[in-house]
């Protein structure tokens, strides 16, 4: 399912849900390679693989706190061995031992992997975020989003400890946000396409029906489908206790309210 736009007018521009899509496609297009290839640290080629294993969060690496060597990550891109770290592999060095494993989990908040990854994952973030920057703020919103990320990373590890596949893109932040939209303006208007049928409904059914299909994500997708479901409870556990704080005053006039997304 796919929101094209929601009903929602905001008081205000949303300075840093534009920013947060500008550094995303900056990082997509301009700094990440593109193209597969072996993770080899003695060679000057950057590719795909190797930046990602460079940068990125690998639940393995962070629950364990060091690295992955070049041949659990070898294992994993050649035979599809997805938790290498427990293998009995043949030893070898750390392919970066300079990498702060932990550091790799804000970082793979601004890495994506396909154009449809980062693409949609943008147009979530702008139809629901811009609403929610406006009601936390340019201080609240910038600092929710960073730890919905990382409480969404973390769920992913916690259900995927041993994994040595390396865990990216913003969706998990972007999850918590949704939570948030969900608790703030579960009544807002959502036009989306359902099963490829344009549908104008409720929030409260847009993203309830969402976050269900999470659950009903195939295992060999590729999605970390658990980390989605973590930043939605998040963001919707701390938008709850603050609702009526955050919620709009909808007595006043329509104009004050600007155009909508």
């Amino acid at each position: 399912m796919i929101p094209l736009k929601d009903y929602n007018p905001t008081t205000r521009r949303a300075w840093i849900t534009l920013g947060l899509i500008a550094i995303n496609v900056f990082v997509y297009f301009l700094v990440q390679p593109h193209g597969q290839g072996n993770v080899d640290p003695q060679s000057e080629a950057i590719t795909e693989a190797k930046f990602t294993y460079a940068h990125a969060a690998v639940p393995c690496e962070v629950t364990h706190g060091h690295p992955l060597t070049v041949a659990e990550i070898n294992a994993t891109l050649n035979t599809n061995d997805e938790n290498a770290c427990k293998t009995s592999l043949p030893a070898s060095r750390e392919a970066f031992p300079h990498k702060n494993v932990y550091l790799a989990v804000l970082y793979s908040m601004f890495l994506h992997g396909s154009l449809l990854h980062i693409g949609g994952n943008m147009l979530f973030l702008w139809i629901f975020g811009n609403n929610i920057e406006d009601r936390m703020g340019w201080i609240g919103y910038p600092i929710f989003y960073v730890i919905a990320g990382v409480v969404a990373a973390a769920t992913q590890f916690a259900v995927t400890p041993a994994s040595s596949v390396p865990i990216i893109g913003a969706s998990g932040a972007i999850a918590g946000v949704m939570g948030a939209y969900l608790v703030l303006f579960p009544r807002a208007q959502i036009l989306g396409l359902i099963f490829i049928i344009p549908v104008r409904i409720q929030a409260f059914w847009f993203l309830g029906f969402w976050f269900v299909l999470q659950f009903l994500t195939s295992p060999s997708s590729g999605v970390a489908w658990v980390a989605h479901v973590g930043g939605f409870i998040f963001g919707a556990l701390v938008a709850f206790p603050l609702r009526h704080h955050l919620r709009p005053n909808r007595t006043r006039p329509t104009w004050f309210y600007g155009a909508a997304a």
